[in-house]
C-alpha cells in the first residue's frame, strides 16, 4: 500500500480542522492542536541600565494571520506591572536602551510597510521614526553620549546581467528578465534567494536624520556593534578576507572609525571570531570564537584582548562547554556569558582571573515545537540578569536573577496552560551499548499516566546534529503525550552541551554511534516499565530525519516512522543545501567526487533496500537546508519497493516547518495519524 499526500492544505489540514472544530465543543483538559494558536513566548530581554525596567519581545500567535506577532512590552521587575509599547498596527522588535535609560530604540514594521527605526521617549511617552530606511535595520547600538545610533543594513546593488538588455516595446508584456547569479552565497533558508547587495554599518542621529554609511565594499559586516567610550569608533564582526564567501567560519573582529570609515582588523585567529564587546573603560574587548580545525563541532571560547588586538587570552579555558554572548560587568572586572550543560542553558559570570560562577540556569529558547536548548539574557549595571526562562510546563517567560535570587516575572501562558494537564517530563538515565558512555534522555508521560499500564512509545530525535535538547516545553512532545504516547527524546553522540569529545563522537562519522545511543535509550525506556516493546514508533526532523531513516534501514523493531525534512543522499545534499560552501569540508573532509563510496556508506538511501517499516515523509516546499528533493528521493525509493509510504508537503515552508501555527498543528496531527494507522493493538490510545 502506498499513499501520496501532496500538501497539508489538501488533506491533513482539512481533517485537522474537523477535529479542531470538534474540540471547541468544550474545553479539553489536555493540550490540543487548536491551542497552538493561543501560545506566547518571551524573547530578547533588555534590562535598563539602572535595572528599573525590562523591555522584551512578546511573540503571540495570531489565529487570524496564522503567525506569531512580535510586540515590545515594558516590565517593572519590582512590581511585575507590564505596559505594551504601542506603535500602531505592525510588528515591533529589537528594543535597545539609551545609555541613560531615558529612551528606547527599536525596529517597527508597519502592516504592509518596510521595517523602520523608531525611538520612544519614556518621560513624555512620545515616539518618532528617526530615519526613512529602504532596508531593515539590525544590530542597533547607541553611542555612549546617546546622540547617535549605529546599525547594520543591506546596501543594495544592481542585479547582475549578461549581455545587452533587449528593448521591450511600450505596453508589451514580457517574461521576467534572466536572473544571473555569480555570488557563492546566493540563498538562505528562511529567506529564500538573497537580494543583491552587501551588509554594512550605518550611523544616524538619535534625534532623526539621514543615515551615514561607515563601511563599504563587496563584503558583509555584522553585529553586535560596540561603541568605544569616546564615540569615535565601533567594534564589529566581519568576513572581509579575499575568499570570504568560501570561508564560512573565518570571521574576525574589526574596528571602524566613525570619523572617516577607516577599518582595522583586530583578531587573526583562524576561526569564527565575533560577538565582540568593549569593556566600559574601552581598554579591553571580549569576544567569542575558536581556532578552527575543520571538525564537525568545536567549543566556542570567550576571549579578552587589549583594545588594539594584542594579548589575547581565553577566560575559563578549561571549561569543556561552548561559551557565547559575552557582556561586560559594569566595573569591567568580569564578563557574563551563556553556555549549555547537559541540555540546560545557563548564564555565568567569569572573572578576568578565569573564575566562573553560574548566576542563572534554566534558560528557554525561542521555539515552541521542540525542546531545544537555548535562551537570551542581558545584564544591568548592578549585575542583575534578565533572561528568558523555560521549563517543561511553559514556553519562555522573563525572569530576573539578582542578589542570589531568581524571580519569574511573567506568566504569559497561564490562562491557557494552568487549566491543562500536561505530560510530565522526567530524566532517564541511559548507558550506550556501544561503549558504556552515559547518555542523557528524557521521558514525557501522558496526562493521567498509570504506571501499571503499557503505553506505546514515540522516539523523537533532534536535528543538528550538533545541537541539544533539554527539559523545556515542546508542543510536539506534549501533543504526542496528550494522544496517549510515552515520548522519549535523547541527546545522543553529536549533541552539544557535553563537551568537545562527545559532540565529535560523530565527526566525519554521522550517522554512527548516535544510532547505538538512541537504541540504548529505547531499551532503557522499556526496562523502566510502562512501555509496550511491540508498539514502538520513531520520528525526527532534519538531522533527526536522517537518523529516523537510518534506523528503519537498520532495524524492524518500529511499527511506523515519520522522517521529517531528512537528508537521504549525502552527495546530492551537500551540493543542493544553502550550506553547500562548507558542509562537505566540515562533515566529510572531502567532496562527493573524491570519495563517492564514503558518501554512499553514510547515506540512508544505501539502506533503503532493508526498509519494511511504513514510513511517512514530511518536508517544506521551500526548504533550502534539506531540500525537498531529498524527501522525494526517499518517498520514490519506498514507492518503488512497495513499502507503505506517504509524502506530506508543507506549502511554502522553509526548514522550520512549524513557523506557522496551522502548519505546526497539522504536522503533529499528521504524525499521530500515521502512527495510529499502524498501531493496531486493541490497547491503542483513542484519538
Amino acid at each position: 500500500m502506498a499513499i501520496r499526500v501532496r500538501t497539508l492544505a489538501l488533506a491533513l489540514t482539512c481533517s485537522a480542522l474537523v477535529s479542531l472544530g470538534a474540540a471547541r465543543a468544550g474545553p479539553s483538559p489536555v493540550l490540543q492542536p487548536q491551542d497552538l494558536f493561543s501560545l506566547s513566548r518571551a524573547g530578547d530581554p533588555q534590562i535598563r541600565p539602572d535595572g528599573g525596567l525590562i523591555a522584551y519581545v512578546r511573540t503571540t500567535n495570531d489565529v487570524m494571520v496564522d503567525a506569531g506577532r512580535p510586540a515590545i512590552w515594558l516590565l517593572d521587575p519590582r512590581t511585575g506591572a507590564q505596559t505594551p509599547l504601542s506603535a500602531g498596527d505592525g510588528d515591533a522588535s529589537s528594543p535597545r536602551w539609551s545609555p541613560d535609560g531615558s529612551r528606547l530604540a527599536y525596529v517597527f514594521k508597519p502592516a504592509g510597510g518596510a521595517p523602520q527605526l523608531y525611538v520612544k521617549w519614556l518621560a513624555s511617552g512620545q515616539t518618532a521614526r528617526i530615519a526613512g530606511l529602504q532596508q531593515a535595520p539590525g544590530a542597533l547600538a547607541w553611542s555612549p553620549d546617546g546622540k547617535s545610533i549605529a546599525f547594520v543594513m543591506l546596501e543594495p546593488s544592481a542585479p547582475e546581467t549578461l549581455g545587452p538588455a533587449l528593448t521591450r516595446p511600450a505596453g508589451a508584456k514580457w517574461a521576467d528578465p534572466l536572473k544571473v547569479i555569480s555570488r557563492t552565497s546566493y540563498r538562505a533558508d528562511g529567506q529564500g534567494y538573497l537580494p543583491p547587495g552587501y551588509y554594512h554599518i550605518f550611523v544616524v542621529s538619535a534625534d532623526g536624520g539621514a543615515p551615514r554609511q561607515l563601511t563599504a565594499g563587496k563584503v558583509d559586516d555584522q553585529g553586535p556593534l560596540s561603541w568605544a567610550p569616546d564615540g569615535r569608533s565601533i567594534i564589529f564582526t566581519g568576513r572581509r578576507d579575499a575568499d570570504w564567501e568560501h570561508a564560512a567560519f573565518r570571521s574576525a573582529v574589526w574596528r571602524v572609525s566613525v570619523d572617516d570609515g577607516a577599518v582595522v582588523r583586530l583578531t587573526t585567529q583562524e576561526g569564527p571570531d565575533g560577538a565582540a564587546a568593549l569593556s566600559p573603560d574601552g581598554k579591553h574587548i571580549a569576544f567569542s570564537g575558536y581556532d578552527d580545525h575543520f571538525h564537525g563541532y568545536a567549543n566556542r571560547h570567550v576571549y579578552v584582548m587589549d583594545a588594539d588586538g594584542r594579548n589575547v587570552r581565553a577566560l575559563a579555558a578549561d571549561l569543556d562547554r561552548s561559551l557565547d554572548q559575552p557582556k561586560w560587568s559594569a566595573d569591567g572586572r568580569a564578563v557574563y556569558a551563556e553556555y549549555a550543560d547537559h541540555g540546560v542553558t545557563k548564564v555565568a559570570r567569569i572573572g578576568l582571573d578565569g573564575r566562573l560562577e553560574d548566576v542563572a540556569a534554566g534558560l528557554g529558547g525561542g521555539g515552541l515545537d521542540l525542546p531545544y536548548s537555548g535562551g537570551e539574557f542581558d545584564v544591568a549595571r548592578d549585575g542583575a540578569v534578565a533572561f528568558t526562562q523555560g521549563a517543561p510546563d511553559h514556553p519562555s517567560d522573563i525572569a530576573l536573577a539578582a542578589h542570589g535570587q531568581v524571580t519569574r516575572l511573567t506568566h504569559l501562558n497561564d490562562d491557557l496552560l494552568a487549566h491543562k494537564t500536561l505530560g510530565r517530563v522526567s530524566p532517564l538515565a541511559v548507558v550506550s551499548s556501544a561503549d558504556k558512555t552515559p547518555v542523557d534522555a528524557w521521558i514525557v508521560t501522558p496526562p493521567g499516566f498509570d504506571p501499571a499500564r503499557k503505553y506505546p512509545l514515540i522516539l523523537e530525535i533532534h536535528g543538528g546534529p550538533f545541537a541539544s535538547y533539554g527539559p523545556t516545553f515542546a508542543t510536539d512532545d506534549q501533543l504526542y503525550a496528550a494522544a496517549g504516547y510515552v515520548v522519549l527524546y535523547v541527546n545522543p553522540r553529536g549533541s552539544t552541551s557535553y563537551g568537545d569529545v562527545f559532540a565529535n563522537g560523530i565527526d566525519h562519522a554521522y550517522p554512527g554511534l548516535d544510532y547505538d545511543d538512541l537504541m540504548s535509550a529505547v531499551d532503557a525506556a522499556i526496562a523502566r516499565g510502562s512501555v509496550d516493546p511491540d508498539r514502538l514508533f520513531v520520528t525526527g526532523g532534519s538531522g533527526g530525519g536522517v537518523l529516523t531513516t537510518w534506523i528503519v534501514g537498520k532495524t524492524h523493531r518500529f511499527r511506523a516512522a515519520v522522517s521529517q525534512k531528512p537528508v537521504i543522499n549525502w552527495s546530492s545534499e551537500v551540493l543542493t543545501t544553502d550550506l553547500y560552501p562548507w558542509m562537505a569540508k566540515y562533515w566529510f573532509g572531502n567532496l562527493p567526487w573524491e570519495d563517492p563510496q564514503g558518501y554512499w556508506k553514510r547515506s540512508p538511501l544505501s539502506l533503503v533496500g532493508n526498509v519494511t517499516t511504513p514510513t511517512l515523509v514530511i518536508v517544506g516546499t521551500s526548504d533550502l537546508r534539506t531540500p525537498d528533493s531529498e524527501a522525494e528521493q526517499l518517498f520514490d525509493a519506498l514507492q518503488i519497493r512497495g513499502v507503505p509510504t506517504g509524502l506530506v508537503q508543507v506549502p511554502g515552508a522553509f526548514h522550520d516547518m512549524a513557523a506557522r501555527p496551522s502548519h505546526a498543528a497539522a504536522k503533529a496531527q499528521a504524525v499521530l495519524a500515521w502512527f495510529a494507522r499502524y498501531d493496531t493493538s486493541p490497547a491503542a490510545p483513542a484519538r
